[in-house]
């Protein structure tokens, strides 16, 4: 199970390695990427998939309740873990809470599970990012400010989010010739995030620190005991428990080290993470799918 795990993680992995390599060939600004990515082809994949998808309404709010509810159990650990080792909340809190399951899980998923396992991750991460850009964004601006509200109306992914749920709400029917765009557009999200995540790696500094090891425990053993936590209190089975468990003990995401450098803040410990997780994912991953079953 572990090696095939790894087999269907093979693309993705070859993916994110074109990124380190080219990123080291030629001069690519990780920053534009990030916004192409997360501003044009994710929405476009994110907002096709709530219109067009079969997940049922109970599946849609059952897996979008687990993935809130992972979110406030990461942020009260994570706060505690940060109260009692003296630690930065700020710089620590959110590579701890988000896991990456929009430039990592989207693919993963769609690998490992076609296109019903990518269609659940889909609301997993729209419900992640809707913690990021709002709850995330005041924990590391340090609180409620102009800027942090502007971005969070500036964000595309949560307006696709709002809008996809509208769509599905009083059944709009696209022309074709919309729904053949998005698709399209949408299509090239996943594996320009994976390309993107290769290119953010070459940037990151190694730095160790003590504390490193106890956040890395909590992000993948405690990200998975959240994430079987999760999955119980809302009696998921089948592909929607394998994908909230895996999900949750995913590596740290890419944004967590890019959103302080936006609001010219230090993001050294976030970069760390977000760099050993994604090595550690080659492990971590496929040990996740094993004993999520």
């Amino acid at each position: 199970m572990i090696a095939s795990s790894f087999v269907q993680m093979l693309p993705i992995l070859l993916v994110i390695l074109g990124g380190f390599v080219l990123s080291g060939i030629y001069s690519i600004k990780v920053e534009d990427l990030v916004k192409v990515v997360s501003d044009f082809f994710l929405p476009a994949l994110v907002f096709i998939s709530l219109v067009q998808t079969d997940l049922s309404g109970a599946a849609i709010a059952d897996m979008a309740k687990a993935s809130a509810l992972v979110c406030i159990l990461l942020f009260g650990v994570s706060f505690a873990w940060a109260k009692i080792f003296k630690q930065d909340i700020r710089s620590t809190v959110p590579p701890l809470v988000f896991m990456n399951s929009g430039f990592l899980g989207i693919p993963l998923m769609k690998l490992w599970g076609g296109m019903e396992a990518m269609n659940l991750i889909l609301i997993y991460d729209q419900v992640q990012g809707i913690f990021m850009f709002t709850l995330g964004i005041l924990v590391i601006t340090g609180g409620l400010s102009k800027k942090s509200l502007l971005s969070m109306l500036h964000s595309p992914i949560l307006w696709s989010v709002f809008l996809g749920f509208f769509a599905r709400l009083i059944s709009l029917n696209l022309p074709m010739a919309l729904v053949n765009t998005f698709t399209f557009a949408g299509e090239a999200a996943s594996p320009l995030a994976a390309f993107t995540l290769g290119v953010s790696i070459r940037r990151i500094k190694f730095t160790f620190s003590w504390s490193l090891i106890g956040a890395l425990l909590l992000r993948f053993v405690g990200g998975y005991a959240i994430g079987v936590l999760a999955a119980l209190a809302f009696g998921l089975s089948g592909m929607a428990r394998t994908v909230v468990i895996v999900s949750t003990a995913l590596p740290s995401a890419v944004f967590t080290s890019v959103l302080p450098l936006r609001y010219n803040l230090p993001n050294q410990f976030a970069s760390t993470m977000v760099l050993t997780s994604t090595l550690l994912g080659m492990l971590t991953i496929p040990l996740s799918f094993a004993l999520a079953g």
